[in-house]
């Protein structure tokens, strides 16, 4: 199908969200009441769906129900998950539970009430390219519009002077068992489609679930309450040294606030790569909760005698992997603290191996020679969430923003919903230029680092009560 393609119109729009998943919704969410603010949003997909592979029943989101698309922003934003309870009339019903962390499903749905009522959004647009057009100092968004089929129905061009990136992430499938997935008939999924191939693993002979971080655990307590006792027939996975909780102490959560943020993005590049690898269990581990049912379901299952028939095995990776007798996979393993190495045979394998960030490079090919990149080939980003374009594209006035694809320049916290809300008001202040979020100074009791980078406010003690340090201490 060949362009020209139907113009939006010739006026540059303020901003072109680019992906329609937490992060940008939240961002429409919080642009919605800036009337001065000229803003679309595009996504390939035909309605808003999160992790819907992922919404077992009974689980919940590890982050209180304020970590909404605007509460810790904007708390009167008719956008909160309380607004949209009360929309539903179950705000006493949810005022009686008393949960503070709800339901993924839950979640779910009132992100898609968001949706189904926000304007500007724009499904069935797939983004095809994004370029700067030097002469009129603009972007130029060329988009092509699915019909019911996701097949190309009309061609479009949207120009902007700023654009925001919020591809999300893609499941993560490890080298030794793409064949596998890749494969027709070959029962290896990753956890994104758990739910779809629910009733056939229940089915299946045998089972093996990979991932020792909160998917991994979820699936595993799944299966296991409903298979047979002692015909569990469940191999759990991890490549961790230990099934290990998450961080989830006061101070440790603290990790997961702006000033966090600012910190960790002053550090140099090789002190941040070592610190995310780090940080691991602050975000890839285990609901100690998730881990207490498991073992009470474990336990539970001893009470007539006899040992379930599930194995838990930590600090073992899969070498390779391949299928026997046409029905079966055989996982070569290996436990690196031994040095000792084995075979497992099972008839399905569940990868919750996680997500990775969902490359840039189709999208931003355009812009390929406008952008910065640090050591390793990343591009870099500033603190305000903009990519670092050459001077000829920043100069003109037109950012590029991205959201949750900047841990390498912004830590751990930068899929975590508690900060996707204050991202997205840091953005909509810059692409302004004004204040319409006044953020807060302060959001942390952990001073991280010697060098204090938080804007300065008055103390609670007055400087008579502030003791000088002795010299040399």
């Amino acid at each position: 199908m060949n362009r020209p393609p139907h113009h939006e119109g010739d006026t540059p729009r303020d901003l072109v969200g680019i992906g329609i998943g937490p992060s940008n919704l939240s961002l429409a969410a919080l642009a919605h009441p800036l009337a001065e603010l000229d803003a679309v949003f595009y996504e390939q997909r035909p309605a808003f769906h999160w992790h819907p592979g992922l919404l077992i029943d009974g689980a919940t989101l590890q982050v209180p129900f304020l970590a909404d698309l605007v509460t810790l922003v904007d708390p009167a934003s008719p956008w909160t998950f309380l607004n949209y309870l009360r929309s539903r009339e179950r705000l006493f019903p949810f005022y009686f539970a008393e949960r503070f962390r709800i339901q993924r499903a839950e979640y779910d749905a009132y992100c898609r009430w968001v949706a189904d009522n926000l304007p500007g959004l724009r499904f069935r647009h797939q983004v095809d390219g994004v370029r700067f057009n030097p002469e009129r100092e603009v972007f130029e968004v060329d988009h092509t519009q699915l019909d019911g089929d996701g097949e190309a129905e009309a061609l479009g061009r949207t120009v902007t002077r700023n654009i925001v990136l919020g591809v999300g992430t893609e499941p993560y499938v490890p080298d030794p068992l793409k064949p596998l997935v890749d494969a027709p008939g070959v029962p290896v999924l990753h956890a994104a489609d758990y739910r779809e191939h629910r009733e056939a693993l229940l089915q299946a002979g045998h089972v093996t679930v990979i991932g020792s971080g909160q998917s991994g655990a979820e699936i595993l307590l799944d299966l296991l309450r409903n298979r047979p006792a002692g015909r569990e027939g469940l191999h759990w996975l991890g490549r961790t040294a230990a099934f290990a909780p998450m961080e989830y102490s006061k101070l440790g959560l603290e990790h997961f606030t702006p000033d966090h943020t600012r910190y960790f993005h002053a550090l140099a590049e090789p002190a941040r790569d070592q610190l995310v690898g780090a940080q691991w269990q602050l975000h890839k581990a285990i609901d100690a909760e998730t881990i207490a049912d498991i073992h009470d379901e474990l336990y539970r299952r001893t009470l007539h005698g006899g040992w379930p028939d599930a194995v838990l095995t930590p600090g073992v990776h899969v070498r390779t992997a391949g299928r026997i007798a046409n029905a079966r996979i055989e996982l070569h393993l290996e436990h690196r603290v031994q040095g000792t190495r084995s075979r497992l045979t099972t008839d399905a394998v569940v990868l919750a191996t996680g997500y990775r960030e969902r490359p840039l490079g189709r999208i931003l090919a355009g812009l390929d020679p406008y952008l910065r990149r640090d050591s390793a080939g990343r591009p870099r980003v500033d603190e305000d969430f903009r990519l670092v374009l050459d001077p000829s594209v920043s100069g003109a006035g037109c950012t590029v923003h991205v959201q949750n694809a900047e841990r390498h320049t912004h830590g751990v916290g930068a899929p975590d919903l508690g900060l996707a809300a204050w991202r997205s008001a840091t953005i909509l202040n810059s692409v302004t230029g004004k204040e319409p979020y006044p953020l807060p100074h302060r959001t942390a009791f952990t001073t991280f680092g010697l060098e204090d980078r938080r804007p300065q406010i008055p103390s609670a003690r007055t400087p008579e009560a502030l003791t000088p340090l002795a010299e040399g201490i």
